[in-house]
């Protein structure tokens, strides 16, 4: 086997374990170098402004890769009763008024008889880049906010990494926002059922329509599968642009593994590839920031 591709490969696992923040790996570990090489690149993101046909809606099963139509919402439903703040300040403040307004006191389905308190979101009111998970777990129901556990210490690293990659010292946590499709955790940390994600659906379309991200990242299947009307799973997915329109704004969509899933199966084939969508959404936010300025 050519030393030179050895070599290469090797420079490569080394970069990504270091961006997704493992200090050392162990030097007696043989490298796949087929799994290296296939994984599956990440598809050139659609043009932020062009918009798909009106009136389409996903098809359950349609072929990886392919964009996902829009999914279709209904107008009452989904109003703002103000514009849209362009400063943080006048954002965060919508956002606080909602959540104070609507969601801690929320009782639209049963998840609000078991929690200790609502996970409504956090990060930069502007971000470029908004994350999409499932719903909260044990620690982010104690402190009320999303992503504090194992799998949050992860996706801080994983953010910092998209930093490092677009070379902007200091991006962390604080310069994205970080939601989950249900407000509430579900027992146990099990899946939320279609009508507990069908009771939240207001709260996140408005989230998503208030921040107005260049890129959406969902986190695992169920966060992919909600917000994109689809029963196909993250491992099919992945990797492949696709879209969601909300409030008139059409927003590319990464789905990508969930944190707690890398690390169940933390393999170099899986980092490679949650570091690939990573760094393509981050790719995609930058141009869509340098388009609209």
């Amino acid at each position: 086997m050519d030393p030179d591709r050895i070599q290469r490969a090797l420079r490569q696992h080394l970069k990504t374990d270091r961006m997704l923040g493992v200090e050392a790996v162990p030097y007696l570990v043989e490298i796949d170098l087929q799994a290296v090489h296939n994984v599956t690149p990440v598809r050139e993101a659609p043009p932020v402004k062009i918009k798909p046909a009106p009136g389409s809606t996903p098809a359950p099963g349609s072929a990886p890769g392919s964009p996902a139509s829009p999914l279709q919402l209904h107008p009452s439903s989904f109003t703002l009763d103000t514009s849209v703040p362009a400063d943080a300040a006048g954002r965060q403040a919508l956002l606080d008024a909602f959540n104070d307004a609507e969601v801690r006191a929320c009782t639209r389905c049963a998840l609000c008889n078991s929690r200790t308190q609502t996970v409504f979101g956090e990060g930069d009111p502007t971000a470029d880049v908004m994350f999409i998970g499932e719903g909260p777990g044990r620690d982010e129901d104690i402190q009320g906010r999303p992503f504090v556990g194992r799998s949050g210490e992860l996706l801080d690293k994983q953010i910092q990494a998209m930093g490092q990659h677009a070379k902007i010292p200091g991006f962390d946590r604080r310069n994205v926002y970080i939601a989950n499709v249900v407000k509430c955790r579900p027992p146990q940390n099990r899946t939320p059922t279609p009508e507990e994600a069908e009771a939240c659906w207001t709260y996140l379309s408005r989230q998503i329509m208030i921040i107005q991200p260049k890129v959406i990242i969902t986190l695992g299947g169920p966060a992919a599968k909600r917000l994109l009307n689809t029963d196909q799973g993250v491992t099919r997915l992945r990797g492949n642009w696709q879209q969601v329109e909300l409030g008139g704004r059409t927003y590319p969509l990464m789905p990508t593994f969930h944190p707690a899933y890398l690390l169940r199966s933390y393999t170099r084939e899986n980092r490679m590839k949650v570091w690939s969508d990573l760094q393509a959404a981050m790719d995609q936010a930058i141009r869509a920031r340098s388009v609209s300025e």
